[in-house]
């Protein structure tokens, strides 16, 4: 997991620079997209779809794979979908590219597998190009599957495509860089017996990819939240021991939300932390890469907790590299 770490920044720079040849031609005339994926995939979604709706102006939200795979599936045409998936191998994905196929969409993937299942079911497909990734916890995978979403924003949208080609160099610039404040965090999240991640826009989703590590890693309770959403019912568990971790993307429009946020938290008794890519000095991130940053900046902290608690975080005990779901 160390090392797949490490080559993230890489994968990501890759990736983004890859293009989407076809890509617009086969979303011509499609306003919504739909995203397939569970786990961290779902969550490199989740960071995707903020951007593209901003850029776009479409809608773009994820559709349960069980919708197809389960049951009969819904009316898609006018509109695409696009799974995420590291292997392209899990079943119920296939189904459901299949599905949506067979119901009106284009479908494009976004895989790290070449040839797989997920792919030959898919209109398009965008490499990760990650090369094999042998720890459970998926980390560059995460990372490269933002940046071939930024590669194809950029084939969609032709003026973005300068910014995505910024935002790669910027993530290629922090290889082998680590948080500053890495020791403190770790010390923190040790301490931790709960711990909310809160993020907002693309934060949001690498907030659930954070609670996920947490969780599948470190076996700590942990809980995505945005910055919003937070203050209603859940900031009551801040009057119990609780740790909580801010992903600020630096964009302005969500700043006022996370200092609230984290006023509203420390206020209520919570320890609170906050991270940004600023901290390292990375600049000229669009929303969706500065998400991409946080992670690879968190992963090692995840990485050194998960150690520290005596756990095997290549290899957790109730965990595969391929989930077959239902």
């Amino acid at each position: 997991m160390r090392a797949e770490i490490a080559e993230a920044p890489a994968v990501f720079a890759r990736a983004a620079a890859g293009g989407a040849p076809g890509a617009a031609a086969l979303l011509a005339g499609r306003r919504a997209i739909y995203t397939i994926a569970r786990g961290s995939s779902d969550a490199a979604a989740n960071i995707l779809s903020y951007e593209f709706m901003r850029e776009l102006g479409w809608p773009m939200t994820s559709l349960p794979p069980s919708i197809f795979s389960v049951g009969g599936g819904v009316d898609l045409q006018g509109a695409a979908v696009l799974a995420i998936s590291q292997s392209g191998a899990s079943a119920d994905l296939v189904r459901s590219v299949e599905g949506a196929r067979a119901r009106g969409a284009a479908a494009l993937a976004i895989t790290n597998a070449p040839g797989s299942a997920v792919e030959a079911a898919a209109d398009m497909t965008l490499p990760i190009g990650a090369g094999p990734e042998v720890a459970v916890p998926a980390t560059k995978t995460v990372i490269g599957s933002v940046g071939a979403g930024l590669a194809l924003l950029g084939e969609i949208v032709p003026g973005y495509a300068a910014r995505a080609a910024a935002a790669a160099d910027s993530m290629a610039a922090l290889a082998g860089r680590s948080h500053p404040r890495r020791d403190a965090l770790r010390a923190a999240l040790l301490r931790a017996q709960h711990v909310y991640v809160i993020g907002r826009d693309t934060g949001y989703g690498a907030a659930h990819e954070l609670a996920l590590k947490l969780k599948e890693t470190c076996a700590l309770h942990a809980e995505a939240y945005s910055a919003s959403e937070v203050l209603h019912g859940p900031l009551q568990l801040a009057t119990k021991a609780l740790t909580v971790l801010i992903l600020d993307t630096g964009l302005p429009a969500i700043r006022d939300s996370l200092d609230t946020a984290e006023a509203r938290l420390r206020a209520a008794g919570g320890t609170v932390l906050r991270i940004s890519p600023a901290d390292v000095g990375a600049g000229a991130l669009t929303p969706a890469a500065a998400a991409a940053a946080l992670l690879y900046l968190a992963y090692p902290v995840v990485l050194d907790t998960a150690l520290a608690l005596g756990h095997d975080p290549d290899s957790p005990a109730t965990l595969s590299k391929v989930t077959q779901t239902t």
